[in-house]
């Protein structure tokens, strides 16, 4: 049981180191399992369904906006995989997400907290960086570290032992609440932090002031506090309001220096 154990763990480490891939835009390594070729065709096929199952939006003016700002931050951002295709969806929520390949929803209720162009593409530049950051890989991959580590856990604490399968479910649900927020969620924060710098930089070298994003945080801050609900930090996906502000103000003047 000891040897076996010991392999897979090698054959776990080896995977590691193999799947680690560089992200273009900031020459880091990132642990990735998926190509962005399979990326892309998920995020289409998700991208479709939703296209599908959602109302997508008939307002003109909310459509121009948004394809106004898109094709200024298109040309900035250098992303060979992404065929980058922008969305208005009708929904009264304040959100916007992103799936691999460059396909990204836009809800009509975050137009009203973005209230011009440059808060808009502080939002489209955030977006457009989770598509180049390859977060979409990086979780999928997460998970799928997650589950080979549910297994390795089966055989290292022994299958067959009788007092390990008396306790299966609390040692897994132990586990899986681990991994939930002490890998998952903390990552997923990161991803957004990392999501606001280089969307920073896309909407300065597009021409829109970064300043603009820690605008738009502001009065996403005072729409959370209006609205409540909102979980504490580490038991979400997101960054506080207030910790994402800070950040932003912290790397503003960095971000100046890409705007033309």
């Amino acid at each position: 049981m000891k040897s076996r154990t010991l392999l897979l763990a090698c054959a776990g480490i080896t995977i590691l180191i193999a799947a680690c891939a560089t992200i273009s835009e900031t020459s880091e390594s990132r642990f990735i399992l998926t190509s962005p070729q399979q990326e892309t065709q998920m995020g289409l096929a998700t991208f479709q369904d939703l296209k599908t199952s959602q109302k997508i939006s008939t307002d003109q003016a909310a459509i121009d906006q948004v394809n106004r700002v898109a094709n200024r931050l298109i040309p900035v951002v250098d992303y060979d995989a992404a065929k980058w295709e922008i969305v208005v969806f009708e929904d009264p929520t304040p959100n916007a997400f992103a799936l691999p390949g460059g396909k990204i929803g836009v809800h009509t209720g975050i137009l009203p907290i973005t209230k011009n162009d440059a808060g808009l593409a502080a939002v489209i530049g955030h977006e457009m960086a989770h598509v180049t950051l390859r977060h979409g890989g990086q979780r999928i991959s997460r998970q799928m570290a997650t589950s080979a580590l549910i297994g390795l856990a089966d055989i290292g604490l022994g299958i067959n032992s009788e007092s390990y399968q008396e306790n299966r479910s609390l040692i897994l649900a132990s586990f899986g609440a681990g991994a939930q927020y002490g890998m998952a969620l903390p990552f997923s924060r990161e991803n957004e932090y990392e999501a606001d710098r280089v969307g920073m930089r896309y909407m300065a070298r597009a021409g829109y002031h970064p300043q603009e994003a820690i605008e738009l945080w502001k009065r996403m801050e005072t729409f959370s506090h209006q609205h409540g609900n909102k979980p504490p930090e580490w038991m979400s996906t997101h960054p506080a309001d207030a910790n994402r502000i800070k950040a932003l103000e912290e790397y503003l003047p960095t971000a100046l220096a890409y705007m033309p």
